[in-house]
């Protein structure tokens, strides 16, 4: 049975330093450091992390003029480290001014991030927003407007709670918060077209922390303009809940063709890899069959035939090891992200998931025989026992990732010099 993917709602293309943003392009990963951006070395060390995670767009804050001096020195050492993906400066309050005193920091960053809720109050708000959007014109840079209820726009939604209040059936405060958010997001991308800046440079997100809330936004959003539109809860929080949340909101609208970019907002735990974020992310892509990042493992999750740990062990190791090796497979096996590998503990659903794998074994579940039949594209390839087990299957998917993702490059190459005889 062929799967049906979703019509993608359609936007214009943005342009992110090297990455491209909505106009049909692949969802795009982003994700955000929380180093004092002013310390050059701890913040080009994240963005390395997070770029080597797999992010494809980093946001930084820019929020004094020490982070804003430290800007271009960052992008100078990144790009000596090789690392040339996008940098996003995040401002609030004051990026009127850094973007003004700091030249050298508009032109360095690939893209900035406005939140229209925080360039200012009365009179100022304007000239102010004025300012940013002057200096996106001059250096060329694309520009988000990420609208958040947390900050947003006072006067606007005092504004629309009184013109609600004049209706004849007046809605509820929330869904004129909503209406609100969308507003802020639109009006203020129209203000920035008359300014001069082009409609393909500009990205739109209207973020909340609640997950009902960020459906019915974004629904409404796409609804009413072709802008590309970057997808996540402000505040998913830590652990399980950040990862379910987000899940849950961002998948829904992915499945209704909404949303350009992402990001997965957790909460890190003490001493965490911020780069957790950039796999959950990624995780959802490709769990929902939108894009491939790295080779995808199928583990049961136990029950009374397996009393063993081993199982869960070996999945984990399994895990980890194609993950560190997608920094050198990216490149060497064109393909390899699409593999589907299965480490399963009994004989109930083993050998049907192994099969049903590129590769995959089933592990002796409790009071099995202890050999551990492999299986490879659908075929009982070999049975593994003994105490290297976890080695021998690890060299065995080596084997097949050499065997059919090798030749790929092969072929590739002998295509290349073929056609290079011809011309």
């Amino acid at each position: 049975m062929s799967i049906s993917f979703p019509v993608r709602h359609e936007t214009v293309p943005v342009r992110v330093g090297n990455v491209v943003i909505g106009g049909g392009e692949p969802v795009v990963v982003q994700s955000m450091t929380n180093t004092d951006s002013a310390d050059v070395m701890a913040t080009a060390a994240q963005v390395a992390e997070l770029f080597a995670g797999g992010s494809e767009i980093v946001r930084i804050t820019v929020n004094t003029p020490e982070a804003a001096a430290a800007v271009a020195p960052l992008r100078s050492w990144l790009d000596q480290m090789g690392i040339h993906g996008p940098l996003v400066g995040d401002f609030h309050y004051n990026g009127h001014r850094l973007l003004s005193q700091f030249p050298e920091c508009a032109a360095a960053l690939d893209k900035y991030r406005i939140n229209p809720g925080n360039v200012g109050r009365g009179s100022k708000r304007d000239e102010q927003f004025a300012t940013m959007i002057d200096a996106a014109c001059r250096y060329q840079k694309p520009v988000r407007i990420g609208v958040n209820w947390g900050s947003l726009d006072q006067q606007l939604l005092a504004r629309m709670m009184d013109e609600n209040a004049d209706r004849s059936e007046p809605w509820d405060a929330d869904e004129v918060m909503r209406e609100a958010l969308v507003v802020s997001a639109l009006d203020s991308a129209a203000r920035a077209i008359e300014l001069g800046l082009p409609r393909e440079r500009i990205v739109l997100s209207c973020k909340v922390s609640d997950v009902q809330d960020l459906i019915l936004v974004y629904r409404r959003l796409a609804e009413r303009c072709n802008f590309p539109l970057h997808l996540g809860l402000t505040e998913a929080g830590m652990g399980t809940k950040g990862i379910v949340a987000s899940t849950a909101a961002i998948a829904v609208l992915l499945q209704e063709g909404i949303g350009d970019t992402i990001r997965v907002s957790l909460t890190p735990d003490p001493g965490g890899e911020r780069s957790r974020e950039v796999t959950v992310a990624q995780e959802i892509l490709q769990t929902m069959g939108l894009r491939s990042f790295a080779p995808l493992v199928i583990a049961c999750p136990g029950c009374g035939r397996t009393s063993s740990t081993y199982f869960q062990e070996l999945a984990g190791r399994i895990q980890s090891y194609l993950r560190n090796q997608m920094k050198v497979w990216r490149e060497k096996y064109p393909g390899v992200e699409d593999m589907r590998v299965a480490v399963m503990g009994c004989v109930v659903n083993g050998p049907g998931e192994s099969r049903h794998a590129n590769i995959g074994i089933s592990l002796p579940g409790t009071g099995e025989k202890p050999v551990a039949p492999v299986f490879i594209d659908g075929e009982r390839a070999v049975t593994l026992k003994g105490e290297r087990i976890a080695e021998e299957f690890q060299d065995l998917v080596e084997q097949y990732v050499e065997r059919h993702f090798g030749d790929s490059v092969a072929n590739a190459d002998r295509m290349n010099d073929t056609a290079g005889i011809q011309g």
